[in-house]
């Protein structure tokens, strides 16, 4: 077994290896599955004591493809690749974040996709 290297963790999912590209698709694709509003968010400082990212855009109501997520991300990308960037989906009838991951970190060198 393979142990990652000693960096600093975000969120539930970054203590897997990184998400490939289709495997953020199929995370996204489970979004909208579920009933989930998607929405980009940004922020320069990824402490977990930072509860309050910056809205790219406002959430995506009538997103009903993937490809409509992940070009908001490279929007959001291609403006702002000096932050990390994360997608999150907010639950409707419970009112809340229902899921969320970050799908770029500043400083990653990966300029041809959308993961880190």
């Amino acid at each position: 077994m393979k142990t990652l290297p000693k960096e600093r963790r975000y969120e539930t999912l970054s203590y897997l290896p990184p998400l490939t590209d289709s495997q953020i698709e199929k995370q996204l694709n489970y979004c909208l599955q579920m009933g989930y509003i998607p929405a980009v968010e940004f922020n320069e400082d990824s402490d977990p004591k930072t509860y309050y990212w910056t809205l790219w855009k406002l959430p995506l109501f009538g997103a009903s493809s993937t490809r409509a997520v992940l070009d908001e991300v490279q929007a959001c990308r291609s403006e702002y690749g000096n932050c990390f960037i994360r997608v999150v989906g907010f639950d409707n009838v419970k009112q809340c974040q229902a899921m969320s991951f970050i799908v770029h970190k500043p400083g990653s060198g990966n300029n041809s996709g959308y993961r880190y």
